[in-house]
């Protein structure tokens, strides 16, 4: 004899509904996505901050198209004059400025694609990699950030003299090829941005760690060498106190031949402003070129995908 389980009727005054999943709470706010208006105090504030940023290079441009007698009087000029250009050629010619931005531009631009090359590399090995005292080597270069670059000086300019480097453009480019700030910088941004899945898949389609780092690393790393090569360029192209050292009248980059021409008893100090209009001029055109893609590099660098 078989016993059959009873059946168990549905209970009265209750009707089955079927099972519904939990509804888990949105995390967004309601508008969230929404462009965000701007106030009449963003608006003042911006502009407050714009004419704070621009104020000195007008006045810059308002003292190089003056007398110094004019720029030196009691009441300045507010209103750029007609001497700019006569104030340009004196200060070209008297400082030798073309050779100057050109061993300005070669020492930038080496220092600047040595900077993103090794950088990279070693974001991405800190970043990614797995190997003994990574960590240790990581808090090293981190620890010499601390080392005031001043202590640095006698020692490096006795290892360029004994290089036979003394007073050569080399002397400038070789001590700041790799940067502590750059290698920490490039390490923090691959660790988010750079997922292990990509890696992996490369590595199962058969590729080599130097076309990991051409095809996979380069193209997610490009938005913060961007902010990294613009940093670099700026800091290697205003650099004056070991130039200064290194190199010598004959031979000097653009800041150094700058500080020749304040250096006088009785400098014209609209002359000089417009040796300064010169070497700022150079820094406007790069970041008018490659703003907009550093701008990207920096907005992507603080979202969180």
């Amino acid at each position: 004899m078989t016993m059959t389980s009873p059946i168990k009727a549905p209970e009265l005054g209750r009707p089955s509904t079927p099972h519904r999943a939990t509804r888990r709470p949105s995390r967004f706010r309601p508008g969230a996505g929404k462009q965000l208006q701007g106030g009449p105090f963003a608006y003042i504030a911006l502009t407050v901050v714009g004419i704070g940023s621009l104020l000195p290079l007008y006045w810059t441009l308002v003292a190089a198209s003056h007398t110094q007698d004019e720029v030196l009087a009691t009441t300045p000029p507010f209103l750029p004059g007609g001497r700019l250009l006569h104030n340009l050629d004196a200060a070209w010619n008297q400082a030798h400025l073309g050779k100057a931005i050109v061993n300005s531009v070669i020492v930038s631009s080496c220092i600047t694609a040595a900077t993103l090359f090794f950088c990279t590399l070693a974001g991405y090995a800190f970043a990614k990699m797995r190997f003994t005292g990574r960590g240790a080597l990581m808090t090293g270069v981190i620890a010499t950030l601390t080392i005031p670059p001043q202590l640095s000086v006698v020692p490096l300019f006795m290892m360029m003299s004994d290089i036979g480097w003394g007073g050569k453009l080399e002397s400038v480019i070789f001590p700041t090829l790799v940067s502590a700030f750059g290698v920490f910088f490039m390490r923090q941004y691959l660790t988010e941005a750079l997922p292990y899945e990509l890696i992996e898949a490369a590595k199962i389609d058969g590729a080599n760690n130097f076309r990991i780092v051409r095809s996979v690393v380069l193209p997610v790393a490009r938005p913060a060498m961007m902010v990294l090569g613009m940093l670099t360029f700026v800091q290697a192209w205003n650099d004056f106190f070991w130039p200064y050292l290194a190199l010598n009248q004959q031979n000097p980059t653009l800041q150094v031949a700058l500080g020749q021409l304040s250096a006088s008893y009785t400098p014209d100090q609209s002359i000089v402003m417009a040796g300064a209009l010169i070497s700022t001029l150079p820094l406007l055109v790069v970041f008018v070129i490659f703003g907009k893609q550093i701008v990207g590099g920096i907005m992507s660098g603080a979202v969180k995908g």
